[in-house]
């Protein structure tokens, strides 16, 4: 009786013993953890605030294994908004010429903001979609908002509406109209007043300039709004 007492004992010791250990070590892994992810920040903020353009195309390669990992922190997605902006809302200028003019990293960063759904995401992709005048950007930033899809008072209807006016005027841009129609037909039920959806698309399709599949695509997508509106109605 006393050997099986001694037993119990020992076996419950070496089962403290094993869970204060696990716990260790789990302790250890999360400190490690979060220091690997603090450096992960310092390089990735180090490389976005670089100069050269291939440090900046670095940093978004950081970025998107970032958020592949499940990493959307606030670092993460100030170095999106700053990489989004490069030389649009944030301009370095040497001898008062914009030097940091890098539409290919605004575009990635845009596309990657998709991937971080949030209301700040949305923020930022409608003030690029505004500010920015390069087509393949305002398309990547029109792309996202569509995924995303949160359109509050019609705010990103009416801001891909007044990018895509602007681009039509100036530069109309086949592709750009193309990533408009796709994010007009994701966020369609979300919006409320149709005015302004409406507008745009009848805009696109009788815009010559545009390519055929474009203008069909957009009076595909006006039958398509006309018919759930009658269909509410009823």
């Amino acid at each position: 009786m006393k050997l099986s007492k001694k037993l119990l004992f020992v076996a419950a010791l070496l089962a403290s013993a094993t869970l204060i250990f696990a716990q260790s070590k789990e302790s250890e892994t999360n400190v490690e953890s979060e220091y690997l992810s603090d450096v992960d920040g310092d390089i990735i903020m180090s490389l976005a605030n670089a100069d050269d353009l291939d440090s900046k195309l670095v940093a978004i390669q950081y970025l998107e294994n970032a958020i592949e990992e499940g990493n959307t922190s606030d670092i993460v997605l100030k170095a999106l908004d700053q990489l989004a902006g490069e030389g649009v809302t944030n301009q370095t200028r040497t001898k008062g010429r914009l030097s940091n003019n890098y539409p290919d990293v605004r575009r990635a960063a845009c596309l990657l903001l998709a991937k971080v759904p949030t209301e700040h995401s949305k923020n930022t992709l409608i003030k690029i979609a505004i500010a920015d005048n390069e087509p393949m950007v305002i398309a990547a930033a029109v792309q996202s908002l569509g995924v995303i899809g949160i359109n509050t008072n019609d705010e990103t209807v009416e801001a891909i509406a007044f990018a895509n006016k602007r681009n039509q005027v100036l530069n109309p841009t086949s592709s750009l109209a193309m990533e408009v129609l796709c994010a007009y037909e994701k966020l369609a039920d979300s919006t409320e007043n149709k005015k302004t959806l409406i507008n745009s698309i009848t805009m696109i399709s009788v815009e010559p300039h545009y390519v055929t599949p474009v203008r069909t695509k957009a009076l595909k997508l006006l039958k398509q709004i006309s018919s759930q509106g009658k269909s509410t109605k009823k």
